[in-house]
């Protein structure tokens, strides 16, 4: 088991993590993480005890209960909320936990990546939300964090989609560096965490419009860290925002390979050209 549980006032339950037990479990998927395709990920399923899970889920918001942010464009149509009083305490308490100094190592210890930083504001991450006719193009994500001035590694995604069916969709697809095949999809079920390595080419989203009945959403909890410096090849040598793609278009992939030809004076200016900006 790598959790644990507290009773403190009001008889309200704390979700802690037990570190040597996430180590095991980042040993014993190590292996997978680092070997998978398209990109270094892993899917872990049952991943917190049913009861903290069932918790999150009947907490969460619905589309009407908070203001979230529409982040509909052309290129995606869901809700997000990173407001933390916006959020119900368990989901806040679960965040917290992911942020910790025991969440962390464990993070460091199955990706490999060293001195990973959490990010307290959760930029572009906590609560997702996507209703029925929603969907997220595949897209690289943005790759560097403005305010902290660190570059971003890792992302965690925890799905709170009890009794998803096949057939409703939102499956998160991974997709190849050359943006013509997608080589996984992954049911976002109840209590199922992925978590991959991010890059100017980890290629992800979910594309397909969901077939949800009315009612039903995909919710998911989602948490990004960072690290001061990255490995050479990672990027294109610049900062940017979210780079969507799209089977039947390449022009982000033909701007990023234009900008690794330019020297490397050239890209310094325009990253903190577009810092200012």
């Amino acid at each position: 088991m790598f959790w644990r549980t507290i009773k403190c006032m009001k008889n309200m339950d704390i979700f802690f993590f037990e570190s040597d037990a996430l180590r095991d479990i980042a040993v014993s998927y190590k292996q997978a993480y680092v070997t998978a395709e398209p990109f270094p990920h892993v899917v872990i399923d049952n991943f917190l005890p049913d009861v903290v899970t069932e918790a999150l889920r009947l907490s969460f918001p619905s589309p009407e209960a908070i203001s979230w942010k529409d982040k509909t464009h052309e290129h995606s149509k869901k809700l997000a909320s990173n407001k933390e009083a916006d959020m119900p305490s368990a989901i806040r308490q679960f965040l917290l936990q992911c942020n910790s100094s025991t969440f962390i190592s464990f993070l460091e210890e199955l990706s490999g990546i060293a001195s990973l930083i959490p990010d307290p504001h959760y930029e572009g991450g906590g609560m997702h939300q996507i209703k029925s006719g929603g969907y997220l193009d595949v897209h690289a994500d943005f790759n560097y964090h403005h305010m902290y001035h660190l570059d971003r590694r890792l992302n965690m995604l925890l799905y709170l989609n009890k009794d998803w069916k096949e057939e409703y969709g939102g499956h998160l697809e991974l997709w190849d560096r050359s943006m013509k095949t997608c080589v996984k999809k992954v049911l976002p079920i109840f209590n199922r965490c992925v978590i991959f390595t991010t890059s100017d080419f980890s290629y992800h989203g979910h594309p397909v419009p969901l077939t949800a009945p009315p009612g039903e959403t995909r919710k998911s909890l989602a948490l990004y860290y960072y690290t001061n410096g990255r490995p050479e090849g990672e990027t294109g040598g610049i900062s940017h925002k979210t780079l969507y793609q799209s089977p039947k278009t390449h022009r982000n992939v033909l701007l990023r390979h234009v900008k690794q030809l330019l020297p490397p004076i050239i890209t310094e200016i325009i990253r903190r050209v577009r810092k200012k900006l």
